[in-house]
């Protein structure tokens, strides 16, 4: 059996693809503080770089996720997401066809927590007006780039007054710039039981 990165070695090597790898290996089963700084020196120097899902141990509040670290570091702040439908797949939405889009490198992956008192934890999650804004217009952007007629900015503002809020009024404030786009929003718990 291949494993999916020997797969792509693999597939390069077969059509003669001008294309030489330079592989780091990193799991997330130990701590590999080196294989990191290796790994964002590369992507850096070659402009590119092809990961996957990297373990996160659970439990152990030492090791800040690898993939967050790689997020932050590199600035990945928008997460993509495409959702279709199949022909000839039977499912309970038919025609299918979003894109999710979804910042990164804050609110709940800001990784701020802490036990105030014994038994109790607090978690932060920071919200910015700078982030708000530069996740919506990407957005925004991902629609005109591709004939999309709507985003829907999904949210918790119901709840979380300030964070969410600020979210929402940069994602509207950023919606004014595409009038060709429409915009609407939805509270995290409706859109769950579309």
């Amino acid at each position: 059996m291949i494993s999916s990165h020997g797969f792509l070695f693999l597939l390069h090597r077969k059509v003669n693809a001008p294309v030489d790898f330079e592989e780091i290996s990193m799991s997330g089963l130990l701590s590999q503080k080196d294989c990191l700084e290796e790994a964002i020196t590369s992507i850096r120097r070659n402009g590119i770089g092809l990961c996957g899902t990297l373990r996160t141990p659970l439990g152990d509040v030492t090791q800040r996720s690898l993939n967050v670290q790689l997020r932050v570091s590199l600035d990945l702040f928008a997460n993509v997401v495409l959702c279709r439908s199949l022909p000839n797949v039977p499912t309970r939405h038919k025609d299918l066809n979003i894109a999710i889009i979804r910042e990164n490198t804050e609110g709940e992956y800001s990784g701020l927590e802490h036990e105030s008192v014994s038994g109790v934890v607090e978690g932060l999650k920071i919200i910015t007006r700078d982030k708000s804004s530069r996740i919506a217009k990407y957005a925004f952007d991902y629609a005109v780039r591709h004939d999309r007629k709507k985003v829907t900015a999904i949210h918790k503002a119901n709840i979380m007054k300030l964070s969410d809020g600020l979210f929402l009024k940069e994602c509207s404030a950023i919606s004014k710039m595409y009038p060709n786009i429409e915009f609407n929003s939805m509270i995290i718990d409706n859109c769950c039981m579309q």
